[in-house]
């Protein structure tokens, strides 16, 4: 699954599940991504069950999230236009719906 996106809008995309996640092991992952500013994360290469809360956070919490953190700027929809990109690029490549994160 590809999703390009802004440096600090993929860092925002990833303290955003960071704050979310039970696996707090995967979670010290992400924050090294964005601490070391690496620009990508391998979603394949994580265990499955870290694959499944992943996808379910995107689908069920993003971008309702940002609506209501991202500044009220005139940019604003095309950020959430980017952010929804990325949810529905988790229904292209296949990962199965889940109740919830």
């Amino acid at each position: 699954m590809d999703w390009t996106a802004t440096g600090g809008l993929f860092d925002w995309t990833l303290e955003f599940l960071i704050s979310r996640l039970s696996n707090r092991a995967i979670a010290g992952q992400l924050q090294e991504i964005v601490d070391n500013n690496l620009g990508s994360l391998w979603l394949h290469e994580l265990p499955g069950s870290a694959q499944q809360e992943i996808i379910g956070h995107l689908r069920n919490g993003l971008i309702s999230a940002g609506e209501e953190q991202l500044p009220d700027t005139e940019q604003k929809r095309v950020v959430l236009g980017h952010l929804q990109e990325l949810v529905d690029a988790t229904h292209a490549a296949g990962f199965p719906e889940r109740s919830g994160p």
